[in-house]
């Protein structure tokens, strides 16, 4: 048996965040991950950066890798009926920006940072069972590479192991409250070893559902088209896929999109979630584990890191100064935010996807979504208060 002060379950980024942290500070903590560690350091996910966070990773001297690979961006693009509407981040900004630093590449700094500082570190290493935790000595009981089975016994277990993991299903009926809503159309995701087509993310309004384009890479771009909700991959082959970019991304200018072999696509059912609280007595939920939010507006990556932070400084408040009141305070302190950013996304999901698609309402809703975004534009107060959600100046 392993025992330690601090047992995370979860290598992604809000795992790695907390136990890269606490170590630093000399709070004892071993991480547990169910995959092993080229999965995770290749697992492709969000990848753009607000400047909290980036600011956020510069105070704790783990921004290295982003500041000298990350890509700055400081604007945003719309597509409506072929014009582009471009809006800058100053000057509501203030000289904030976004990065794009793809989510696996962070990860990858963190395992690195971690085990550089003597993490105790487990990949393929699942958590079976987590117990106790209604305690002050829960346990995780865990399967080792080898087949065999050990328990990790601590004072805190930090569930970050997203949204299907164990951590979640840990807390009592009735003990926990989800809320949640399903949109009524998916998203297929689409990576191709593309060049970006642009130097910033263009939403494309489009009648015939959204469009999406953010760049990853100099070689990897991103795209997330509007589906039907029951679409599966094989209803998307890539010659489709390659119409319906050109199609919804078309402009009455000349642009050039650029094209290249899709390395994976996948269909995301867009929902939101909320999961409350995000503690059970000795078990803290973080990232995905405690809420979901849709890709558009990058938020989720985002939110699950400033996650981390706060329970990390508040398990250092605890462990290191006996003081439990930030600790106490985390599920209703990162909820205020959470649900900041739910309100956001919604608003947004409807300002870019097509609503009713396929529907006699659809041109009506369609029409509404172009005067919306026409006031975005026209509208400084109105731009401004979009901005200051969009790049998470609050």
């Amino acid at each position: 048996m392993t025992t330690t002060q601090v047992g995370i379950v979860g290598a992604g980024p809000a795992g790695m965040l907390v136990a890269t942290l606490l170590r630093r500070a000399g709070v004892d903590c071993v991480v547990v991950e169910q995959r092993d560690r080229a999965y995770v350091e290749q697992r492709s996910r969000g990848g753009t950066v607000e400047h909290r966070v980036v600011d956020l990773l510069r105070r704790h001297d783990l921004a290295g890798g982003l500041l000298a690979t990350g890509q700055v961006e400081n604007k945003i693009e719309f597509r409506m009926a072929g014009r582009r509407y471009p809006l800058r981040y100053d000057p509501v900004a203030q000289g904030r920006s976004h990065y794009i630093y793809p989510q696996q590449f962070l990860v990858r700094d963190l395992v690195e940072a971690y085990l550089a500082d003597g993490g105790d570190l487990r990949f393929e290493t699942p958590a079976r069972v987590i117990t106790g935790i209604e305690g002050d000595r829960p346990r995780i009981e865990v399967e080792s590479p080898s087949g065999g089975s050990e328990v990790i016994e601590c004072d805190v277990v930090v569930g970050a192991d997203g949204e299907y993991g164990v951590a979640r299903r840990t807390v009592p009926a009735g003990a926990l409250h989800a809320y949640e809503h399903q949109y009524g159309y998916a998203w297929l995701a689409v990576l191709a070893q593309a060049p970006p087509s642009s130097d910033c993310v263009i939403n494309s309004i489009h009648e015939s559902g959204s469009c999406v384009h953010v760049r990853r890479t100099p070689e990897v771009s991103r795209f997330y088209l509007q589906c039907a909700r029951d679409d599966t991959t094989e209803d998307w082959p890539e010659e489709r896929i390659w119409k319906e970019i050109r199609l919804r991304l078309a402009l009455d200018e000349p642009w050039t999109l650029h094209e290249g072999p899709i390395l994976s696509t996948g269909t995301v059912r867009m929902r939101s979630l909320v999961c409350a609280p995000m503690r059970h007595g000795s078990l803290f939920l973080a990232g995905d584990a405690a809420h979901v939010v849709p890709p558009v507006g990058g938020k989720g990556f985002n939110v699950a890191l400033a996650d981390a932070e706060e329970l990390a400084l508040g398990l250092m408040d605890r462990f290191l100064r006996h003081d439990h009141e930030r600790l106490d305070a985390y599920s209703p302190t990162r909820l205020a935010r959470i649900w900041r950013v739910q309100e956001f996304v919604h608003w947004m999901m409807d300002l870019v996807n097509t609503p009713g698609l396929g529907t006699p309402a659809a041109p009506f809703l369609h029409r509404v979504q172009m005067a919306r975004l026409e006031r975005i534009v026209a509208s400084p107060p109105y731009g401004a208060a979009f901005l200051e959600d969009y790049i998470g100046y609050w």
